[in-house]
C-alpha cells in the first residue's frame, strides 16, 4: 500500500492548504456555510417550513392568479391548509403520509442489506482491494462515474454510492466529505447523464409526447429520444466534477476536522488470506445471484417484464411499471445480503444467524436521526404539494418565459434556468415535466424546435439544482452520512459543498447542449432538433 493510501487515524488529519482558500468564491461559500449552519436543526427546519406553507396557503388562497392547470383544464388555486377540513385531514393522514414517504422505505430496506455487507466486513475488504490497485489520482472520476451509472437502479445511488464515497475517500487518506460530495454530485447533480437507459427515459418521453400531440396529434417520438446526449453528458459530468472536487471542494475542507466515531470508520489493516478468500466467495455468490436474475428476466414472457408505455403490446424490462423496476430496492437488499452472509461465515466473523441480525440492527440504529428528519420532511412535502404553491410558481415562470417570445436558443437557456429554479420547490422530475411540458413543448414546436431538444434542455435544468435544495427528499440522508465523519455537519455545510457543482454544472452543461446542437450531433436515434423534421 502506497503512503498516500493510508487511513487518517485521528481528527487532526488535514488536507494540504490551497491557494484557492483566499478566493472571492471561497469566501462566498464560507458565508453560505455560516448562514446555512445558523438555520435550525434539519428536522426543525422542515417543521418551520410546514408552518410557513400553512400560513402562506391561507394568505394566497383567496387570490385569483388566473392560471389553468394544463393537465386538468381546471383553474389552479392555492389551497388553504388551515381550514378545519384540511387540518382534520392532516391529523388523520399523518401516519400514512410518514409511512408512505417514498425515500423512507427505500432507505431502510436497502440499508438492511448494506448493513450486513458493511458490518460483516465484505465491503471493507473490497475497498481495501480496490484501493490497492486504483491510483489515488483516479479515485474521484471513478467514484463520479459509478454514481452516474447508479441512476439505472432508480434511487439506489443515494443509499449505496454516496456513503461509499465517504468510505473510499477516508480509507484513501482523503477528506470523507469530499467523497460524499463527489458521489452526491454524480448521483443527483448529474441525474440526466447516463449511457445506460433507465425507466426515467421513457417516462419523461411519455409526457413530452402527450404535450407534442397538443399541436401535432400524429407525431411519434423514440422512448430513448435523448440517449446519445445523456451518454455524452457522462464525460462532461465526470471531468467537470473531477475538477470541482479536487480543486475547489476538497481544499475548502482542510479546516474541517474528522471527529466521527472511530469504530464506524474504515481501517486499512492488511487483508488476510482468509479475508481475501471470503471476499471472493461473497463476490462469486453475488455474481451468481445477478446471473440468476438475468436468466429470469431474459425471456420475452418473463414475469419481471411489464407493458411498454409507448407500445403496450411489447413487454419491457425498463417500463416504469415493470416488476423489475419496482423491485430494484428489494433486489439491492438481497444482492448485498448474500455476499455479506457468505463473507461473514467464511471469514469467521459470523458464528450464527444472530450475528447477521445484529448487523442489521446496528445499521438501523444509525438511521434513527434520519427517521426523525424524514417524519417532518414527509409532512412538509405533502402539505406543500396539496397547497399548489409549487405548481403555481412553475406555471407563472413558464408563462412568463413564453410571453417574452425570445429566439429559440435563448428560450432553450431560459428553460434550463427555469427548470433549475422550479426544481428547488418541486422535487419530482416527472411531476414537474408533466406540468410544464404542455406549455414548453408546443410553444417551441411553433418556433421550429423539436420536442426532443426541449426535453433535453429540461433534463439539464432539472439535474443541476438537485444538490442544493433541502426539499430533495434524500437531502437529509446525505446530511446524516456527512455527520458520520463530521458530527456538526449542518445544512449550510452541505449546501456550500455542493454549490460549486450546481453552478459550474449549470453553466458548462448548458454550453455543452448548445454546442451539441450547433454541431448537429444526434440527440438519439430517430430524434431531431427541428420541427417538423425534414
Amino acid at each position: 500500500m502506497s503512503e498516500e493510501n493510508k487511513t487518517p487515524q485521528n481528527s487532526e488529519n488535514k488536507i494540504p492548504a490551497s491557494d484557492s482558500s483566499n478566493s472571492y468564491f471561497d469566501k462566498f461559500l464560507n458565508i453560505i456555510e455560516t448562514l446555512g449552519n445558523k438555520l435550525p436543526d434539519p428536522a426543525m427546519l422542515f417543521f418551520f417550513l410546514l408552518i410557513i406553507v400553512w400560513i402562506f396557503s391561507a394568505i394566497l388562497s383567496p387570490i385569483d392568479f388566473g392560471e389553468v392547470h394544463p393537465l386538468t383544464g381546471e383553474e389552479l388555486q392555492v389551497q388553504n391548509q388551515l381550514t378545519g377540513e384540511n387540518l382534520a385531514e392532516f391529523l388523520a393522514s399523518m401516519v400514512s403520509v410518514f409511512v408512505l414517504f417514498a425515500p423512507l422505505g427505500i432507505v431502510l430496506v436497502a440499508m438492511l442489506g448494506v448493513g450486513v455487507a458493511e458490518h460483516s466486513g465484505w465491503i471493507d475488504t473490497g475497498l481495501k482491494k480496490l484501493l490497492g490497485f486504483t491510483p489515488a489520482s483516479l479515485l474521484t472520476p471513478m467514484l463520479i462515474l459509478i454514481a452516474i451509472v447508479s441512476h439505472t437502479a432508480a434511487d439506489a445511488g443515494y443509499v449505496l454510492v454516496i456513503p461509499l464515497g465517504g468510505v473510499i475517500f477516508y480509507a484513501a487518506g482523503r477528506h470523507p466529505l469530499a467523497g460524499i460530495a463527489a458521489a452526491f454530485a454524480g448521483v443527483s447533480g448529474g441525474f440526466s447523464a447516463n449511457f445506460i437507459p433507465s425507466a426515467i427515459d421513457p417516462l419523461l418521453m411519455s409526457f413530452t409526447l402527450e404535450a407534442a400531440r397538443i399541436l401535432d396529434p400524429d407525431i411519434a417520438l423514440n422512448p430513448l429520444n435523448n440517449i446519445y446526449f445523456t451518454a455524452a453528458s457522462c464525460l462532461l459530468i465526470v471531468l467537470v466534477g473531477w475538477y470541482i472536487t479536487d480543486k475547489i471542494v476538497e481544499p475548502r475542507l482542510q479546516g474541517i476536522k474528522v471527529d466521527g466515531d472511530e469504530d464506524q470508520m474504515p481501517k486499512m489493516e492488511t487483508v488476510s488470506d482468509r479475508e481475501s478468500r471470503a471476499f471472493w466467495y461473497g463476490f462469486l455468490a453475488m455474481v451468481l445471484g445477478i446471473a440468476g436474475l438475468i436468466l429470469w428476466a431474459w425471456p420475452e414472457n418473463s414475469s419481471l417484464r411489464g407493458p411498454d408505455m409507448i407500445d403496450p403490446e411489447v413487454m419491457s424490462l425498463v417500463s416504469f411499471n415493470a416488476p423489475l423496476m419496482r423491485a430494484i430496492v428489494p433486489l439491492i437488499f438481497v444482492l448485498l445480503l448474500i455476499p455479506g452472509v457468505v463473507y461473514g461465515f467464511t471469514s469467521g466473523k459470523y458464528k450464527s444467524s444472530k450475528d447477521m441480525i445484529n448487523n442489521m440492527t446496528k445499521s438501523m440504529e444509525s438511521m434513527g436521526y434520519y427517521i426523525v428528519m424524514a417524519f417532518f420532511c414527509a409532512l412538509f412535502i405533502d402539505a406543500f404539494a396539496k397547497s399548489n404553491i409549487g405548481l403555481l410558481v412553475a406555471l407563472k415562470g413558464a408563462n412568463f418565459l413564453q410571453s417574452l417570445a425570445l429566439p429559440g436558443e435563448v428560450t432553450i437557456v431560459g428553460i434550463i434556468g427555469l427548470s433549475a429554479v422550479v426544481n428547488l420547490l418541486v422535487g419530482s422530475a416527472s411531476a414537474k415535466w408533466a406540468l410544464i411540458a404542455p406549455i414548453f413543448v408546443p410553444m417551441l414546436m411553433q418556433l421550429g424546435i423539436s420536442p426532443d431538444l426541449t426535453q433535453a434542455a429540461y433534463r439539464v435544468g432539472d439535474s443541476v439544482s438537485n444538490i442544493i435544495t433541502p426539499l430533495l427528499p434524500y437531502f437529509p440522508l446525505v446530511v446524516v452520512f456527512c455527520q458520520r465523519y463530521v458530527k456538526n455537519t449542518g445544512i449550510g455545510t452541505l449546501i456550500s459543498m455542493m454549490l460549486p457543482y450546481s453552478i459550474i454544472f449549470g453553466i458548462t452543461w448548458t454550453i455543452f447542449l448548445l454546442l451539441y446542437w450547433w454541431l448537429g450531433i444526434p440527440l438519439s436515434f430517430e430524434a431531431n432538433y427541428i420541427y417538423p423534421a425534414n
